[in-house]
């Protein structure tokens, strides 16, 4: 029996023994790790976009890891990344040849693919859910992108189910596998800067949706499948295309606009560094509504959160403290007030955060270890649940309260039906 094989039948039977006692799954390390009869993990790329690039060169560059699938509707692009992965690993031969990675149309190819254990999701935000628990669902593990989901229900539904299986799910909010973030984040939960009131996020600007004229589909483009459960809308390049002025990221139907973008980076770090990735704000300010001058979220001690404020200090994030303030960027930028507040070393009681130095790093070895790791579901469900709600105030022009406890709107069936969205059949996976 190989080593894939044992890995999946242990998952599935660990994870249907724990589902019937009520219990979440525990998998015990010694089942997996460097000291397996075999510890490469078999791998599958799935959306081979801009964002996948990077993924693509980490795990090639593993040699416990072999990627043996690539997907995409895109016919080029899938084809494309089957022969780099092939000539990369003919490079590393003696013979100069290899021949072992297949290129899909569909994820389901790759999902029911007994040799493959993990799989990297980097689809538009609609397909995140669907392919992510289907995977799971499959005993495998999974690395998705920012942000997780595309409505809240969805990522209930994710992190219910990477419980379940025993699922090592890391969702992309890297930023948490950056030594300037994570300090940051120390020395605001350690509170050098006293009680937090007011933190000022910068997430930019996308063009707002417009309607768009047809174009002729390109030939090789599966594009019913890209729309999958959205609604249907005739193809227009703009709408499809993945750039980092916008592309299908402008559209409600897939995402929650720049909310979803940056939000998903920053709103992620202030959960981090205020100590609720198990919760949330409890109100969340659309701009414009009477007078608001920022979109605004609110947790229940009074922090504000406010968005694209230009007293930022130069940095992503800033916050406001009443002893100080922690203004953090990538690059490793960290500025603090009291100046000496950025080299202060903790205290032997403080309270110290989990520590990556990779974020892909830390998934695969979560994966041969079974240990945590540092975006599982739950943070990522929590995350994107706060970039859903800021949507969702955003369409509706009004406040929305929120119980994070219960995850419910409170007070308002109208904003309530945005907690899920209708599926376009057949793509009803969830």
């Amino acid at each position: 029996m190989t080593t894939h094989t044992t890995r999946r039948q242990f998952l599935k039977s660990a994870a249907l023994a724990g589902a019937a006692l009520g219990f979440p799954t525990i998998v015990p390390s010694s089942v997996f790790g460097q000291n397996a009869p075999n510890s490469r993990i078999g791998m599958g790329l799935i959306g081979l976009g801009l964002m996948m690039g990077g993924h693509q060169g980490h795990m090639l560059g593993r040699d416990d890891v072999q990627v043996l699938a690539v997907c995409d509707v895109h016919r080029n692009r899938r084809e494309n990344a089957r022969q780099s992965v092939e000539r990369a690993y003919a490079n590393q031969r003696a013979t100069g040849a290899y021949k072992g990675c297949e290129a899909y149309n569909e994820f389901e190819r790759v999902v029911e693919r007994k040799d493959i254990d993990a799989v990297v999701v980097v689809t538009p935000d609609h397909w995140h859910a669907p392919i992510s628990v289907a995977a799971m669902r499959s005993g495998k593990d999974v690395y998705v992108q920012k942000p997780m989901t595309l409505t809240i229900r969805e990522g209930r539904i994710m992190s219910d189910t990477a419980r379940q299986y025993g699922a090592i799910l890391q969702v992309g909010s890297q930023q948490r596998s950056e030594r300037a973030f994570r300090k940051a984040c120390e020395l605001v939960r350690n509170g050098y800067i006293g009680k937090v009131h007011t933190i000022y996020a910068g997430l930019g600007e996308f063009a707002p949706p417009r309607t768009l004229p047809e174009q002729p589909i390109p030939e090789g483009f599966d594009y019913d499948r890209w729309l999958g459960p959205t609604p249907w809308y005739p193809y227009n390049e703009a709408r499809v295309k993945g750039d980092y002025g916008g592309g299908w990221r402008c559209f409600w139907d897939y995402g929650s606009r720049k909310n979803g973008d940056w939000g998903a980076h920053h709103f992620d770090i202030i959960q981090w560094a205020l100590g609720m990735d198990d919760s949330g704000p409890a109100e969340f300010i659309p701009k414009g509504y009477e007078g608001t001058e920022y979109q605004t979220h609110i947790y229940r001690d009074g922090a504000k959160v406010l968005r694209d404020h230009p007293d930022r200090k130069g940095h992503m994030i800033r916050f406001i403290g009443e002893k100080g303030e922690v203004c953090v960027s990538r690059g490793d930028r960290l500025d603090t007030t009291p100046v000496s507040l950025k080299d202060q070393p903790l205290a032997p009681n403080d309270v110290r955060l989990y520590a990556s130095n990779h974020h892909e790093d830390n998934w695969v070895q979560s994966i041969k270890t079974r240990k945590a790791n540092i975006c599982p579901a739950e943070i990522g469900h929590r995350t994107a649940t706060i970039c859903h709600l800021s949507g969702i105030a955003e369409r509706l022009k009004r406040p929305l309260k929120w119980d994070p406890a219960k995850e419910e709107i409170l007070g308002d069936a109208e904003a309530s039906r945005w907690l899920d969205r209708p599926r376009r059949a057949p793509y009803t996976y969830i």
